[in-house]
């Protein structure tokens, strides 16, 4: 069954109560409502990143609105709203805020270009005080948990244990499942290896203040910024390139694919894992080009542990975000 017609044909149990999906990326906001009569009222912004730091928490609320009014469902009437979101996450008074770097410009500082000086941004506590019942979990938890249960981390309709959901996107995060127990660590960051270091390369600044982290190399905006003095506007000129021949470009796909790679292979050797989905906006629009290219990169290295472990695109597809949301309060 393809993602789309799985989520087109959710319902919650007739009678259940109506809960509301968000999906936070770095780019764009997406909310939904699910109740008895499916998934309805999607709607969706560029992310809010100016103004005071309780932006965010503000926008979702507004969007929560608009999304309950398309679906005809009175906003008081939402029991639950699960959040999937970037992070990484500190908590303030026991609450979620957002330390992310594609979001909080206080981090990186003004080279990274974000129109605000945020440390954080206020999540869990604005949302608190609109709603009864609110689940906030990092994306990769949430991407993680949707594909066990509905996408490619399962064999047989059995959740896979040892597993995880690997996004490339705007940043890159992952979920991870170690003994059928999914990591959340103190803060709930465990899966933050975009910001792991796999080379020596010091050329590129992440926002979140590090320079040369996966993120910072390989992540869709690290592209643009990385390559455009090359004539790479951004990551979807680079593939055309390489698709046209170019041999520049297919040596910077080859030497981002490496860098990722790395980054699979330390997840692989420290976890132990069976099998790994991918997805993402960078990732997803190139598949058939970098599956191949990443396998190749891991392949033979520690057989013992990489020759066990299968790479597979995310078998949600582009849904993965609203599945990913879906899977908190479903």
């Amino acid at each position: 069954m393809s993602s789309n017609i799985l989520l087109d044909g959710f319902r919650l149990p007739v009678g259940a109560a109506p809960v509301a999906c968000v999906d936070i990326g770095g780019t764009k906001v997406a909310v939904n409502i699910v109740d008895a009569q499916g998934v309805r009222g999607k709607v969706f912004e560029p992310t809010a990143t100016s103004g005071s730091n309780d932006a965010l928490g503000q926008q979702i609320i507004r969007l929560i609105g608009q999304s309950c009014a398309a679906s005809g469902v009175p906003v008081e009437r939402i029991a639950r709203v699960g959040v999937a979101s970037c992070g990484p996450f500190v908590r303030h008074r026991g609450q979620v805020e957002l330390a992310t770097p594609n979001i909080c410009g206080g981090l990186a500082g003004r080279a990274r270009g974000l129109p605000n000086d945020w440390k954080t941004a206020l999540l869990e506590a604005p949302l608190r005080a609109a709603f009864a019942h609110v689940r906030v979990e990092n994306d990769g938890i949430g991407a993680l948990e949707a594909e066990r249960r509905w996408g490619a981390l399962q064999l047989d309709g059995v959740a896979l244990d040892n597993c995880a959901y690997v996004t490339w996107s705007t940043g890159i995060g992952t979920g991870l499942c170690v003994d059928g127990r999914v990591l959340r660590g103190k803060n709930g960051n465990a899966g933050h290896a975009g910001h792991i270091f796999v080379s020596d390369n010091d050329d590129a600044l992440c926002g979140c203040g590090n320079v040369g982290d996966v993120e910072s190399l390989i992540a869709g905006n690290a592209l643009a910024r990385r390559f455009a003095p090359s004539g790479y506007a951004d990551s979807a000129s680079l593939f055309i390139a390489a698709y046209a021949g170019d041999i520049r470009a297919t040596a910077i796909i080859d030497d981002i694919c490496e860098v990722m790679g790395r980054m699979l292979y330390n997840l692989i050797a420290t976890l132990d894992l069976a099998r790994i989905s991918i997805g993402g906006s960078v990732y997803w629009h190139h598949r058939d080009y970098l599956l191949p290219r990443l396998r190749n990169a891991i392949h033979g290295k520690l057989p013992p542990l990489t020759d066990g472990c299968e790479l597979v695109s995310a078998g949600l597809g582009e849904k993965v975000g609203d599945f990913g949301a879906l899977a908190l309060v479903a």
